[in-house]
Protein backbone atom coordinates (compact mmCIF):
# COMPACT_ATOMS: atom_id res chain seq x y z
CA UNK A 1 0.00 0.00 0.00
CA UNK A 2 1.56 3.67 -1.00
CA UNK A 3 -0.11 6.42 0.54
CA UNK A 4 -0.52 9.18 -2.21
CA UNK A 5 -2.36 11.44 0.40
CA UNK A 6 -2.76 12.06 4.03
CA UNK A 7 -6.07 13.41 5.92
CA UNK A 8 -5.70 14.65 9.19
CA UNK A 9 -8.65 15.62 12.17
CA UNK A 10 -7.34 19.07 13.51
CA UNK A 11 -7.97 18.95 17.20
CA UNK A 12 -6.11 16.79 19.07
CA UNK A 13 -3.91 15.80 16.20
CA UNK A 14 -2.51 18.68 14.12
CA UNK A 15 -3.72 21.06 17.10
CA UNK A 16 -3.44 21.59 20.67
CA UNK A 17 -6.79 23.25 21.15
CA UNK A 18 -8.21 22.13 24.50
CA UNK A 19 -7.25 24.43 26.95
CA UNK A 20 -9.32 26.90 24.77
CA UNK A 21 -12.28 24.66 24.50
CA UNK A 22 -12.18 24.31 27.73
CA UNK A 23 -12.19 27.64 28.71
CA UNK A 24 -14.86 28.93 26.31
CA UNK A 25 -16.98 25.83 27.42
CA UNK A 26 -16.67 26.36 31.22
CA UNK A 27 -16.78 30.23 30.80
CA UNK A 28 -20.81 29.88 29.05
CA UNK A 29 -21.29 27.29 31.66
CA UNK A 30 -20.85 29.17 34.79
CA UNK A 31 -22.56 32.14 33.02
CA UNK A 32 -25.46 30.17 32.97
CA UNK A 33 -25.57 28.26 36.34
CA UNK A 34 -24.67 25.36 35.04
CA UNK A 35 -22.23 22.74 36.04
CA UNK A 36 -18.86 23.13 34.82
CA UNK A 37 -15.92 20.52 34.38
CA UNK A 38 -12.77 19.11 34.70
CA UNK A 39 -9.68 19.25 31.62
CA UNK A 40 -9.73 15.65 31.86
CA UNK A 41 -13.37 15.52 31.28
CA UNK A 42 -13.42 17.91 28.98
CA UNK A 43 -11.35 15.53 26.48
CA UNK A 44 -14.39 13.21 26.33
CA UNK A 45 -16.39 15.84 24.96
CA UNK A 46 -14.96 16.83 23.06
CA UNK A 47 -14.65 16.15 19.13
CA UNK A 48 -18.38 15.39 17.60
CA UNK A 49 -19.21 18.94 16.54
CA UNK A 50 -19.51 22.02 18.98
CA UNK A 51 -23.46 21.72 19.05
CA UNK A 52 -22.88 18.15 20.70
CA UNK A 53 -20.03 19.80 22.73
CA UNK A 54 -23.06 22.52 24.71
CA UNK A 55 -24.98 18.98 24.23
CA UNK A 56 -22.89 17.02 26.52
CA UNK A 57 -21.83 19.88 29.13
CA UNK A 58 -25.11 20.60 30.10
CA UNK A 59 -26.80 18.46 32.49
CA UNK A 60 -29.30 15.88 31.37
CA UNK A 61 -32.26 17.85 32.32
CA UNK A 62 -31.00 20.80 30.78
CA UNK A 63 -30.62 18.73 27.13
CA UNK A 64 -32.99 20.68 24.93
CA UNK A 65 -32.51 22.13 21.96
CA UNK A 66 -33.75 25.63 23.17
CA UNK A 67 -31.31 25.38 25.41
CA UNK A 68 -28.85 24.24 23.40
CA UNK A 69 -29.31 26.79 20.75
CA UNK A 70 -28.91 29.54 23.30
CA UNK A 71 -25.68 28.23 24.66
CA UNK A 72 -24.28 27.44 21.57
CA UNK A 73 -24.61 31.08 20.44
CA UNK A 74 -22.71 32.01 23.70
CA UNK A 75 -20.23 29.94 23.10
CA UNK A 76 -19.50 30.56 19.17
CA UNK A 77 -19.00 34.02 20.24
CA UNK A 78 -17.09 33.49 23.11
CA UNK A 79 -14.65 31.00 21.04
CA UNK A 80 -14.54 33.78 18.58
CA UNK A 81 -12.71 35.79 20.59
CA UNK A 82 -10.87 32.99 22.13
CA UNK A 83 -9.63 30.64 20.28
CA UNK A 84 -6.24 30.88 19.96
CA UNK A 85 -5.22 32.52 22.88
CA UNK A 86 -3.57 28.70 24.12
CA UNK A 87 -4.15 27.03 21.02
CA UNK A 88 -0.93 25.72 19.20
CA UNK A 89 0.68 22.75 16.71
CA UNK A 90 1.96 20.15 18.79
CA UNK A 91 5.88 19.71 19.19
CA UNK A 92 6.70 17.86 15.67
CA UNK A 93 4.43 18.64 13.84
CA UNK A 94 6.02 21.71 12.25
CA UNK A 95 8.71 18.42 10.82
CA UNK A 96 6.22 16.42 10.05
CA UNK A 97 4.23 18.73 7.85
CA UNK A 98 7.90 19.58 6.32
CA UNK A 99 8.55 15.81 4.88
CA UNK A 100 5.12 15.32 3.70
CA UNK A 101 5.35 18.10 1.25
CA UNK A 102 9.12 17.55 0.71
CA UNK A 103 7.78 14.08 -0.43
CA UNK A 104 4.67 16.18 -2.74
CA UNK A 105 2.11 13.83 -0.79
CA UNK A 106 -1.41 15.71 -0.85
CA UNK A 107 -2.41 16.62 2.25
CA UNK A 108 -5.74 17.63 4.07
CA UNK A 109 -7.61 18.67 7.45
CA UNK A 110 -11.42 16.80 8.43
CA UNK A 111 -12.60 18.40 11.34
CA UNK A 112 -15.82 17.96 13.22
CA UNK A 113 -15.68 21.58 14.54
CA UNK A 114 -17.76 24.07 12.89
CA UNK A 115 -16.10 25.28 9.45
CA UNK A 116 -15.36 29.15 10.04
CA UNK A 117 -13.60 27.77 12.86
CA UNK A 118 -11.34 24.89 10.73
CA UNK A 119 -10.41 27.29 8.01
CA UNK A 120 -9.61 29.75 10.73
CA UNK A 121 -7.00 27.62 12.91
CA UNK A 122 -5.55 26.25 9.64
CA UNK A 123 -4.89 29.59 7.87
CA UNK A 124 -3.70 30.96 11.43
CA UNK A 125 -1.79 28.10 12.98
CA UNK A 126 -1.10 25.87 9.96
CA UNK A 127 -0.91 28.57 7.32
CA UNK A 128 3.01 27.57 6.54
CA UNK A 129 1.91 24.33 4.98
CA UNK A 130 -0.60 23.89 1.93
CA UNK A 131 -3.78 22.06 2.37
CA UNK A 132 -5.51 20.50 -0.61
CA UNK A 133 -8.73 20.89 1.36
CA UNK A 134 -9.74 21.81 5.00
CA UNK A 135 -13.13 20.88 5.61
CA UNK A 136 -15.28 21.51 9.07
CA UNK A 137 -18.66 20.60 9.72
CA UNK A 138 -21.05 22.53 7.46
CA UNK A 139 -24.56 22.16 7.29
CA UNK A 140 -25.52 19.22 4.68
CA UNK A 141 -22.86 16.80 5.37
CA UNK A 142 -22.44 14.58 8.12
CA UNK A 143 -20.35 14.86 10.72
CA UNK A 144 -17.66 12.36 11.45
CA UNK A 145 -17.80 8.82 12.08
CA UNK A 146 -20.20 9.41 9.27
CA UNK A 147 -17.80 8.35 5.96
CA UNK A 148 -19.35 11.17 3.86
CA UNK A 149 -17.13 14.21 4.49
CA UNK A 150 -13.73 11.99 4.30
CA UNK A 151 -15.24 10.40 0.55
CA UNK A 152 -15.99 14.04 -0.34
CA UNK A 153 -12.20 15.48 0.69
CA UNK A 154 -10.92 12.26 -1.02
CA UNK A 155 -13.10 13.03 -4.21
CA UNK A 156 -11.56 16.54 -4.26
CA UNK A 157 -7.84 15.26 -3.24
CA UNK A 158 -8.51 12.69 -6.08
CA UNK A 159 -7.10 9.77 -4.44
CA UNK A 160 -8.42 6.37 -4.18
CA UNK A 161 -9.30 6.03 0.16
CA UNK A 162 -7.03 3.14 -0.04
CA UNK A 163 -4.69 4.82 -0.82
CA UNK A 164 -5.20 7.72 1.80
CA UNK A 165 -3.81 7.33 5.42
CA UNK A 166 -6.09 8.96 7.87
CA UNK A 167 -4.41 10.57 11.11
CA UNK A 168 -6.50 11.30 14.15
CA UNK A 169 -6.80 10.53 17.78
CA UNK A 170 -9.91 9.94 18.91
CA UNK A 171 -12.67 6.71 18.53
CA UNK A 172 -14.76 9.02 16.01
CA UNK A 173 -11.60 9.38 13.76
CA UNK A 174 -10.92 5.81 13.50
CA UNK A 175 -14.31 5.10 12.73
CA UNK A 176 -14.43 7.68 9.68
CA UNK A 177 -11.51 6.37 8.09
CA UNK A 178 -12.13 2.39 8.82
CA UNK A 179 -16.08 2.98 6.85
CA UNK A 180 -14.33 5.19 4.25
CA UNK A 181 -12.37 2.65 3.81
CA UNK A 182 -8.72 4.53 4.50
CA UNK A 183 -6.18 3.88 6.92
CA UNK A 184 -6.58 4.61 10.06
CA UNK A 185 -3.88 5.90 12.33
CA UNK A 186 -3.99 6.68 15.83
CA UNK A 187 -2.24 9.16 17.72
CA UNK A 188 -1.38 8.92 21.10
CA UNK A 189 -0.04 12.86 21.93
CA UNK A 190 -4.18 14.21 21.86
CA UNK A 191 -7.47 14.05 23.60
CA UNK A 192 -8.19 10.27 24.31
CA UNK A 193 -6.32 7.34 25.51
CA UNK A 194 -4.86 4.24 23.77
CA UNK A 195 -7.33 1.92 24.60
CA UNK A 196 -10.09 3.92 22.67
CA UNK A 197 -8.54 3.86 19.82
CA UNK A 198 -7.40 0.26 19.49
CA UNK A 199 -11.51 -0.43 20.57
CA UNK A 200 -12.67 1.85 17.35
CA UNK A 201 -10.24 0.06 14.87
CA UNK A 202 -6.85 1.55 14.47
CA UNK A 203 -4.56 -0.37 12.53
CA UNK A 204 -1.44 1.57 13.91
CA UNK A 205 -0.60 3.79 16.64
CA UNK A 206 1.96 6.38 17.14
CA UNK A 207 3.57 8.40 20.16
CA UNK A 208 5.10 11.14 17.55
CA UNK A 209 4.86 13.08 14.84
CA UNK A 210 8.14 11.91 13.49
CA UNK A 211 6.88 7.94 13.82
CA UNK A 212 4.34 9.21 11.08
CA UNK A 213 6.65 9.65 8.42
CA UNK A 214 8.56 6.08 9.22
CA UNK A 215 4.69 4.92 8.16
CA UNK A 216 4.71 6.73 4.95
CA UNK A 217 8.09 6.01 4.04
CA UNK A 218 7.51 2.33 4.25
CA UNK A 219 4.54 2.33 2.27
CA UNK A 220 6.50 3.89 -0.46
CA UNK A 221 5.31 7.30 -0.21
CA UNK A 222 6.48 9.78 -2.72
CA UNK A 223 9.85 11.38 -2.38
Amino acid sequence: MTFKAVIFDLDGTLLDTLQDLFNTLNSVLARHGYPIHTLDECRFLVGHGMRELVRKGVPEVARNEETIDLLLKDLMDEYADNWKVNSRPYPGIATLLDCIRERKIKMAILSNKADHFTRLCAESLLGEWRFEVVMGQQTGIAPKPDPEGALLVAGMLGVDPGAILYVGDSGVDMLTASRAGMYPLGVLWGFRPESELVEFGAKALVKSPEEIMGIIEKSGGRK
